[in-house]
């Protein structure tokens, strides 16, 4: 099995989870089957399945990357179709989290399963040595637990917990499937009740419900405090209840309930008094309307507890801890937090000693070292920074002497001391994050991150505060760096230009910063990447034009004062296009309007998965400038090859004109933002690789003129040029706009999109570009597109200070 490879998946279990998780792994186009009973008599057989399927069509977030592949998911039952089991590499059970169940389905497949399949269960937090009971030697030893997060498209954390018995190469084989191929991060967890995250993070839940209760604060405050303030998910901690469903958040629970009796923290175990007549009532969150916040008609209410009914919502953090929550320095935080006398103030103190407490009691029991209980708050549950990470940079002993005098003084949670570790030898000295490594307390060491062969495609792991790890910001070998971008290598021949802009956008520093990265990879690289440091946290590729650059310089001089600034991008993104080295752009996040347009003329695009690309521009009323209308036309022309050229160009024309974004790279191949030999990719810690691979392995000029494997070729032939696309056409390319005009998205007189004058000749360096940009910028003059500028300006400048 040392090459194992997953060449098919079966997934056993039709409902939310299951099903989801089908549509992952269809996204990342690895044969898929999905299997559930079979239908009532009458009925047909695969129906439970069939309308599983079209149930995922419907969901928000979307579970399929292009929901044209959901088709691509094959039906089963268990009883015609076990047979196809023996074909599946992979296969995951996902039935509801009864164990009785679980075992009697086993049972029923166990015999179909092949000779080196692995087999896993996604359980939220049921043992996995007890679900393993009954099977034979071979199978147990290929037999672990792999619980996704929901939803499984988008959330980062899967948790690998090996059985006693699972060999290790079991468990490295699946680590590796689950990196690269769905692009998951990884935590190996014990087989404690609910694992890691969902063990932390519902006792964190609890605990917030508890002082919550005690500090007088309502769920719309609280919310607003344990939200963005903290560098946590925005939903907060009631809100993130009601999307994870307040039933299935009482079954974790209950795990707990049921198998914690000896656990000192039990009494905050217990089910909130709230929850549970929430439950009781049917008010299970989003997916039954109420829950702790209900929606009346475009109002939000919060449930008051006192009362049990729903009032006006919209309660926020007071102003003076907002400012202390705004305090840079962890330590002067952690002190004003700790002193403070205003109850908001005293209530986070509280939650986040309570936290600091847990871990530190449960380390050496749930988790092989206080990283991985970092990585599973972050990636299960949203959180920027882990709580070990928070304990250490506010000052690891200052902290621990805190806890500690609350406890001695009966303000904890419960009267249990902290562990002896937590003021001894190495970790009082050093925290629990070093170079070395994070602290084990089962093995009182500090133990190394994984060296299995997959990380070694991720340039930048994901750093853990204070272990000393590389800063892709300072790493490598500066070449140039000013404001607006940094230019790097590693000393592999392949030249990184990383932009420093907020959001990214794209202003006179970074297109200088652009033609200085040509000039210096055509002197000795083999290529060019367009990659940002902050790609694998969710940093966008680019949100355009500078506006607030932009828009000054129209203000004093007009529509003519920016025509310097657009030729010099036009030709800026043509030098690119056509540079002597292959120029990858590797895409993750937003990239809109001027960033579409940079990543458009690359030689080649590698995108992570959560790309969201598109030509915005007439949201603001305005065209785009930099070339993207432009390509759209050269890429329809080639596919047209010499035939009616409006069929091949009508799909890029109306995604401008409505300013469609993609929702994913998969939907961006489909809109034709991406080219179909574009690289799309799963693990975003793995772009950068892929991207300087893809820079090494693209053909030089000389080659790439003769390949269609990179976009850097010639202008079409005059032979080439697709025949006018006349009035005709030209009324059906500007119907979108019109409608969209009429429908009150853009500004009046912003409904013309830069289509081509009949008669036109058509060239990928026409003068097109320049058409678009002089009747772009004349939208300027319109009041309404000035508006809609200064609050896209706006938005961004807050955007990226928060």
């Amino acid at each position: 099995m040392t090459n194992f490879n997953v060449k098919k998946v079966a997934v056993l279990g039709a409902g939310v989870m299951g099903a989801q998780i089908a549509a992952h792994c269809v996204n990342a186009k690895v044969p898929v089957v999905l299997f559930d009973l079979p239908g009532k008599e009458g009925t047909p057989k695969n129906g439970i399945v069939l309308r599983a399927i079209e149930n995922l069509k419907k969901l928000s977030p979307a579970p399929f990357g292009d929901k044209e592949d959901a088709g691509l998911i094959q039906v089963a039952n268990y009883e015609d179709n076990l047979d196809q089991l023996a074909d599946c590499d992979l296969i995951i059970e996902a039935i509801a989290e009864r164990m009785d169940w679980k075992h009697d389905l086993y049972k029923k497949v166990a015999p179909h399963i092949g000779a080196n399949a692995i087999f896993a269960s996604n359980t939220s937090g049921l043992s996995i040595n007890k679900l393993a009971e009954g099977f034979d030697a071979d199978l147990k030893a290929r037999f672990c637990g792999v619980h996704f997060f929901n939803p499984p498209r988008y959330m980062h954390l899967v948790e690998l917990i090996p059985t006693e018995a699972t060999r290790p190469e079991i468990l490295d084989q699946l680590e590796t499937f689950l990196t690269s191929v769905l692009g998951k991060g990884v935590v190996r967890a014990k087989d404690t009740p609910n694992f890691i995250a969902n063990r932390v993070g519902i006792f964190g839940m609890l605990a917030t419900i508890h002082e919550a209760e005690k500090y007088g604060l309502s769920v719309d405050v609280v919310d607003d405090l344990t939200g963005a303030k903290l560098g946590r998910a925005k939903s907060g901690t009631f809100r993130t209840a009601d999307v994870v469903g307040l039933d299935t958040m009482g079954h974790v629970i209950k795990t707990m309930q049921d198998n914690l009796q000896d656990d000192p923290f039990f009494s905050v175990y217990k089910t909130p008094e709230v929850l549970a007549k929430l439950v009781e009532k049917g008010a299970l969150g989003q997916k039954s309307g109420a829950g702790f916040y209900k929606k009346v008609g475009k109002d939000i209410q919060r449930l008051d507890f006192a009362s049990g009914e729903y009032v006006a919502g919209g309660g926020k953090a007071a102003d003076i801890i907002g400012r202390i929550l705004k305090e840079k320095d962890p330590v002067k935080k952690f002190k004003a937090l700790r002193e403070s006398t205003n109850p908001q103030g005293q209530f986070l103190w509280a939650i986040f000693r309570d936290a600091f407490h847990y871990i530190a009691y449960h380390l050496d029991t749930i988790a092989d070292n206080a990283r991985d209980i970092d990585f599973a708050m972050r990636w299960g549950f949203g959180w920027s920074v882990g709580p070990f990470e928070t304990w250490q940079a506010a000052g690891w002993t200052q902290i621990a002497e805190w806890v500690k005098q609350d406890i001695e003084e009966g303000k904890a949670l419960t009267n249990a001391p902290l562990p002896a570790w937590v003021f001894a030898g190495q970790v009082a000295e050093k925290g629990v994050h070093t170079a070395e490594g994070s602290y084990s307390a089962k093995s009182n060491s500090y133990v190394p991150r994984s060296t299995l062969d997959v990380y070694k495609r991720q340039e930048f792991r994901a750093p853990v505060l204070g272990s000393g790890g590389v800063d892709a910001k300072t790493a490598g070998t500066t070449v140039f760096e000013d404001d607006s971008v940094r230019l790097w290598h590693s000393g592999d021949e392949v030249l990184v230009l990383s932009l420093k802009t907020k959001m990214h956008v794209i202003g006179s520093g970074v297109i200088k910063g652009l033609q200085r990265g040509l000039e210096e990879a055509e002197k000795g690289y083999k290529g060019l990447v367009i990659w940002n440091t902050d790609a694998a946290d969710g940093g966008p590729f680019s949100a355009g034009a500078d506006l607030q650059e932009s828009l000054p310089l129209f203000m004093q001089g007009g529509s003519k004062a920016l025509d310097p600034i657009v030729a010099e991008l036009q030709n800026t993104f043509m030098k690119l296009k056509y540079s002597n080295v292959p120029v990858v752009a590797a895409v993750s996040g937003l990239a809109l309007g001027g960033g579409c347009e940079l990543a458009l003329h690359a030689s080649k695009r590698v995108a992570a998965l959560e790309s969201y690309i598109g030509l915005v521009e007439v949201g603001v009323g305005l065209i785009p400038a930099g070339g993207g209308l432009k390509e759209a036309a050269v890429r329809a022309a080639r596919e047209a090859k010499g035939n009616d050229i409006l069929q091949f160009l009508k799909t890029g024309f109306t995604n401008a004109a409505m300013a469609n974004v993609s929702k994913s790279a998969l939907e961006a191949k489909a809109m034709g933002y991406l080219k179909e030999d574009d690289v799309i990719v799963f693990n975003p810690y793995e772009l950068l690789h892929v991207a300087k691979v893809t820079a090494r392995r693209c053909p030089t000029q000389a080659t790439a003129r003769r390949s269609s494997s990179c976009a850097a070729s010639p202008p079409l032939r005059l032979g080439d040029r697709p025949r006018p696309a006349g009035q005709h056409a030209r009324r059906r390319l500007h119907l979108p706009t019109r409608l969209t005009k009429l429908g009150g998205l853009i500004a009046e007189k912003s409904e013309r999109p830069a289509t081509f004058r009949p008669g036109q000749a058509w060239s990928a360096s026409s003068g097109c570009s320049t058409w678009n940009a002089r009747h772009s910028w004349n939208c300027l003059n319109n009041p309404k597109s000035q508006e809609r500028i200064m609050g896209i300006a706006s938005r961004l400048g807050n955007r990226s200070r928060n």
